[in-house]
Protein backbone atom coordinates (compact mmCIF):
# COMPACT_ATOMS: atom_id res chain seq x y z
CA UNK A 1 0.00 0.00 0.00
CA UNK A 2 1.37 3.36 -0.95
CA UNK A 3 1.96 6.17 1.52
CA UNK A 4 -0.76 8.22 -0.18
CA UNK A 5 -3.38 5.53 0.45
CA UNK A 6 -2.24 5.11 4.06
CA UNK A 7 -2.63 8.83 4.65
CA UNK A 8 -6.08 8.76 3.08
CA UNK A 9 -7.22 5.89 5.30
CA UNK A 10 -5.82 7.65 8.36
CA UNK A 11 -7.77 10.86 7.60
CA UNK A 12 -10.95 8.90 6.96
CA UNK A 13 -10.59 7.05 10.27
CA UNK A 14 -9.97 10.30 12.11
CA UNK A 15 -13.05 11.83 10.49
CA UNK A 16 -15.22 8.91 11.52
CA UNK A 17 -13.89 9.16 15.07
CA UNK A 18 -14.68 12.88 15.28
CA UNK A 19 -18.18 12.23 13.93
CA UNK A 20 -18.81 9.62 16.60
CA UNK A 21 -17.51 11.94 19.33
CA UNK A 22 -19.69 14.77 18.07
CA UNK A 23 -22.74 12.51 18.07
CA UNK A 24 -21.99 11.43 21.62
CA UNK A 25 -21.48 15.02 22.73
CA UNK A 26 -24.78 16.17 21.20
CA UNK A 27 -26.75 13.38 22.79
CA UNK A 28 -25.03 13.39 26.18
CA UNK A 29 -27.21 14.59 29.09
CA UNK A 30 -26.41 18.05 30.50
CA UNK A 31 -27.56 20.14 33.45
CA UNK A 32 -26.81 23.46 31.75
CA UNK A 33 -30.05 25.30 30.92
CA UNK A 34 -30.23 27.21 27.65
CA UNK A 35 -30.64 30.53 29.51
CA UNK A 36 -27.26 29.95 31.21
CA UNK A 37 -25.54 30.71 27.91
CA UNK A 38 -27.60 33.84 27.19
CA UNK A 39 -26.58 37.04 28.96
CA UNK A 40 -25.91 37.35 32.68
CA UNK A 41 -27.93 36.64 35.81
CA UNK A 42 -28.83 40.34 36.00
CA UNK A 43 -30.13 40.22 32.42
CA UNK A 44 -32.34 37.29 33.39
CA UNK A 45 -33.76 39.24 36.34
CA UNK A 46 -34.49 42.52 34.61
CA UNK A 47 -36.45 45.37 36.20
CA UNK A 48 -39.48 46.41 34.19
CA UNK A 49 -40.81 49.97 34.12
CA UNK A 50 -44.43 51.02 33.68
CA UNK A 51 -46.07 54.43 33.44
CA UNK A 52 -48.62 55.51 36.01
CA UNK A 53 -50.70 58.61 36.74
CA UNK A 54 -50.43 60.38 40.08
CA UNK A 55 -53.48 62.49 40.90
CA UNK A 56 -54.91 64.60 43.71
CA UNK A 57 -58.55 65.59 44.22
CA UNK A 58 -59.43 68.79 46.09
CA UNK A 59 -63.06 68.95 47.13
CA UNK A 60 -64.86 72.26 46.49
CA UNK A 61 -66.97 73.06 49.56
CA UNK A 62 -70.26 74.76 48.60
CA UNK A 63 -70.14 77.35 51.44
CA UNK A 64 -66.37 77.98 51.63
CA UNK A 65 -64.70 81.10 50.31
CA UNK A 66 -61.21 79.57 50.04
CA UNK A 67 -59.51 76.20 50.19
CA UNK A 68 -58.50 74.90 53.61
CA UNK A 69 -54.99 74.80 55.08
CA UNK A 70 -55.09 71.01 54.82
CA UNK A 71 -55.82 71.28 51.09
CA UNK A 72 -52.97 73.79 50.65
CA UNK A 73 -50.60 71.36 52.37
CA UNK A 74 -51.81 68.50 50.18
CA UNK A 75 -51.22 70.58 47.04
CA UNK A 76 -47.74 71.55 48.25
CA UNK A 77 -46.81 67.90 48.84
CA UNK A 78 -48.21 66.92 45.46
CA UNK A 79 -46.20 69.63 43.71
CA UNK A 80 -43.06 68.46 45.55
CA UNK A 81 -43.69 64.93 44.26
CA UNK A 82 -44.06 66.31 40.73
CA UNK A 83 -40.75 68.15 41.06
CA UNK A 84 -39.10 64.98 42.34
CA UNK A 85 -40.23 62.35 39.85
CA UNK A 86 -42.90 63.83 37.60
CA UNK A 87 -42.71 63.82 33.79
CA UNK A 88 -44.59 65.93 31.30
CA UNK A 89 -46.90 68.77 32.34
CA UNK A 90 -48.51 69.27 35.73
CA UNK A 91 -52.21 69.08 34.86
CA UNK A 92 -54.75 71.23 36.72
CA UNK A 93 -58.34 70.45 35.82
CA UNK A 94 -61.19 72.85 36.60
CA UNK A 95 -64.54 71.21 37.43
CA UNK A 96 -67.27 72.55 35.15
CA UNK A 97 -69.95 71.10 37.41
CA UNK A 98 -69.51 72.64 40.86
CA UNK A 99 -71.71 73.77 43.71
CA UNK A 100 -69.31 76.69 44.21
CA UNK A 101 -67.96 77.76 40.80
CA UNK A 102 -66.24 80.86 42.21
CA UNK A 103 -64.24 78.78 44.68
CA UNK A 104 -63.42 76.24 41.95
CA UNK A 105 -61.77 78.95 39.84
CA UNK A 106 -60.02 80.39 42.90
CA UNK A 107 -58.76 76.91 43.86
CA UNK A 108 -57.10 76.42 40.46
CA UNK A 109 -55.50 79.87 40.72
CA UNK A 110 -54.28 79.02 44.23
CA UNK A 111 -52.82 75.73 43.03
CA UNK A 112 -50.96 77.52 40.22
CA UNK A 113 -49.52 79.99 42.72
CA UNK A 114 -48.39 77.19 45.05
CA UNK A 115 -46.75 75.36 42.15
CA UNK A 116 -44.92 78.49 41.02
CA UNK A 117 -43.71 79.18 44.57
CA UNK A 118 -42.24 75.67 44.65
CA UNK A 119 -40.26 75.98 41.42
CA UNK A 120 -42.77 74.89 38.76
CA UNK A 121 -42.81 77.30 35.82
CA UNK A 122 -46.13 78.37 34.33
CA UNK A 123 -45.24 76.75 30.99
CA UNK A 124 -44.95 73.41 32.82
CA UNK A 125 -48.60 73.65 33.91
CA UNK A 126 -51.39 72.52 31.62
CA UNK A 127 -54.93 73.70 32.33
CA UNK A 128 -57.95 71.63 31.37
CA UNK A 129 -61.51 70.95 32.57
CA UNK A 130 -63.72 67.99 33.40
CA UNK A 131 -67.17 67.07 34.67
CA UNK A 132 -69.25 68.81 32.02
CA UNK A 133 -72.89 67.84 32.51
CA UNK A 134 -72.18 65.91 35.72
CA UNK A 135 -75.18 65.75 38.10
CA UNK A 136 -72.88 66.10 41.14
CA UNK A 137 -70.32 68.68 42.20
CA UNK A 138 -66.89 67.62 40.94
CA UNK A 139 -63.52 68.21 42.72
CA UNK A 140 -60.54 70.05 41.31
CA UNK A 141 -58.03 67.51 39.99
CA UNK A 142 -54.24 67.74 39.80
CA UNK A 143 -52.33 65.05 37.92
CA UNK A 144 -48.99 64.16 36.38
CA UNK A 145 -47.29 61.19 34.74
CA UNK A 146 -44.70 59.15 36.64
CA UNK A 147 -42.94 55.80 36.27
CA UNK A 148 -42.88 52.78 38.55
CA UNK A 149 -40.14 50.16 38.80
CA UNK A 150 -41.42 46.57 38.84
CA UNK A 151 -39.05 44.19 40.60
CA UNK A 152 -38.52 40.68 39.21
CA UNK A 153 -40.43 37.83 40.82
CA UNK A 154 -37.73 36.10 42.86
CA UNK A 155 -38.30 32.38 43.52
CA UNK A 156 -38.32 31.25 47.14
CA UNK A 157 -35.07 29.75 48.39
CA UNK A 158 -37.09 27.30 50.47
CA UNK A 159 -37.70 25.16 47.40
CA UNK A 160 -34.05 25.00 46.31
CA UNK A 161 -31.68 22.13 46.98
CA UNK A 162 -28.37 23.80 47.81
CA UNK A 163 -26.77 20.38 48.33
CA UNK A 164 -27.29 19.46 44.68
CA UNK A 165 -23.82 19.54 43.13
CA UNK A 166 -24.74 17.84 39.86
CA UNK A 167 -23.60 20.97 38.01
CA UNK A 168 -21.53 24.05 38.62
CA UNK A 169 -24.27 26.42 37.44
CA UNK A 170 -25.50 29.37 39.47
CA UNK A 171 -28.80 29.12 41.32
CA UNK A 172 -31.84 30.36 39.43
CA UNK A 173 -32.41 33.18 41.93
CA UNK A 174 -28.84 34.54 41.77
CA UNK A 175 -28.96 38.28 41.08
CA UNK A 176 -32.70 38.53 41.68
CA UNK A 177 -32.33 40.07 45.15
CA UNK A 178 -29.92 42.67 43.75
CA UNK A 179 -32.46 43.71 41.15
CA UNK A 180 -35.28 43.79 43.71
CA UNK A 181 -33.28 46.05 46.02
CA UNK A 182 -32.41 48.35 43.12
CA UNK A 183 -36.05 48.59 42.07
CA UNK A 184 -36.96 49.67 45.62
CA UNK A 185 -34.16 52.24 45.94
CA UNK A 186 -34.02 53.98 42.58
CA UNK A 187 -35.23 57.58 42.85
CA UNK A 188 -36.79 57.92 39.40
CA UNK A 189 -37.54 54.66 37.56
CA UNK A 190 -37.68 56.63 34.29
CA UNK A 191 -33.87 56.64 34.42
CA UNK A 192 -33.98 52.92 33.58
CA UNK A 193 -35.45 53.80 30.18
CA UNK A 194 -32.46 55.91 29.16
CA UNK A 195 -30.14 58.69 30.21
CA UNK A 196 -31.44 62.14 31.04
CA UNK A 197 -30.61 65.04 28.79
CA UNK A 198 -27.64 67.05 30.05
CA UNK A 199 -28.05 70.67 30.97
CA UNK A 200 -26.13 73.23 28.95
CA UNK A 201 -22.57 73.81 30.10
CA UNK A 202 -21.24 77.10 31.46
CA UNK A 203 -18.58 78.25 28.97
CA UNK A 204 -17.46 81.16 31.20
CA UNK A 205 -16.90 78.92 34.21
CA UNK A 206 -15.19 76.33 32.03
CA UNK A 207 -12.81 79.02 30.74
CA UNK A 208 -11.92 80.08 34.30
CA UNK A 209 -11.14 76.51 35.34
CA UNK A 210 -9.08 75.90 32.19
CA UNK A 211 -7.04 79.05 32.77
CA UNK A 212 -6.32 78.02 36.38
CA UNK A 213 -5.23 74.60 35.15
CA UNK A 214 -2.83 76.15 32.66
CA UNK A 215 -1.35 78.38 35.37
CA UNK A 216 -0.91 75.45 37.73
CA UNK A 217 -3.40 76.85 40.23
CA UNK A 218 -5.99 74.92 42.20
CA UNK A 219 -9.22 74.46 40.27
CA UNK A 220 -11.30 73.82 43.40
CA UNK A 221 -13.51 76.44 44.98
CA UNK A 222 -12.04 78.41 47.85
CA UNK A 223 -13.31 77.19 51.22
CA UNK A 224 -13.83 79.44 54.21
CA UNK A 225 -13.00 78.53 57.80
CA UNK A 226 -16.69 77.76 58.37
CA UNK A 227 -16.63 75.22 55.52
CA UNK A 228 -13.45 73.51 56.68
CA UNK A 229 -13.57 69.77 56.96
CA UNK A 230 -11.02 69.64 59.78
CA UNK A 231 -11.98 68.13 63.13
CA UNK A 232 -13.13 70.65 65.69
CA UNK A 233 -10.60 71.53 68.38
CA UNK A 234 -13.27 72.82 70.75
CA UNK A 235 -12.66 69.93 73.12
CA UNK A 236 -9.04 69.45 74.11
CA UNK A 237 -7.56 66.10 75.08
Amino acid sequence: MTNILKSTYTLMAAGVGLTVLAACASSAPTNVPASYLQGTVLDRNAISVQKKTEFLEIEIHPQASQISLADRSAITRFVAAYRDHGHGPLIMSLPESSANPQLAVAAVAEARAIAYENGVQYEEIKGTHHGEGSPVSEPMILAFQAYEAIAPDCPSQAGMDFADLSSNNEQSNLGCAVRSNLAAMIADPADLLGTRALDKGDPIRRGVILEKFREGESTGSTRTSQESGTVSQAISN
